[in-house]
């Protein structure tokens, strides 16, 4: 079975631009039971590697530790497009990105504290060059997504 071409394919301009851009995505993680688990994420792009953080236990790890294949999706809603005057001709202009990929969990003191400078600079600029306590940094877990493929779309507005 071939892929479907996308109507409008974000170019690899626009799909780096969204991941370094977008404060929040999600993450899908398979749950012990079986079903998937989504959950809303900061996270930032950085070589060529997605970057989650958040409390060093949890769900979402749980799940990685048992399976690394994740879904993330991050997508920007630009505005409704109004084709008619019925309600259901309303479509949304959006951009957005889906990555499939294998999670791992960093353990490396060190390598944590690069990904949480990138962090401080994207969400907390005014905080950048700032140190962090030993003991934030042990209770922080910190996923790096290592991306298998990667498409982007886009609706015009």
């Amino acid at each position: 079975m071939q892929a479907r071409m996308k109507k409008y394919p974000l170019s690899e301009e626009k799909i780096h631009a969204l991941l370094t851009a977008e404060p929040v995505a999600r993450l899908a993680s398979t749950g012990s039971d079986g079903f998937p688990y989504i959950t809303p994420v900061h996270f930032v792009y950085m070589d060529e590697k997605i970057f989650i953080h958040g409390l060093a236990a949890g769900e979402k790890l749980a799940n990685i530790k048992k399976d690394s294949r994740v879904g993330f999706e991050v997508e920007r809603m630009i505005g409704l497009v109004h084709h008619a005057q019925e309600a259901c001709d309303t479509n949304t202009a959006y951009e957005s990105v889906i990555i499939r990929g294998h999670a791992a969990i960093i353990a490396d003191d060190a390598a944590k504290r690069t990904v949480l400078d990138a962090f401080v600079r994207k969400y907390a600029p005014q905080h950048a060059g700032g140190s962090y306590p030993d003991a934030m940094v042990k209770m922080t877990g910190i996923i790096e997504l290592s991306i298998q493929s990667c498409t982007g779309k886009y609706y015009p507005l």
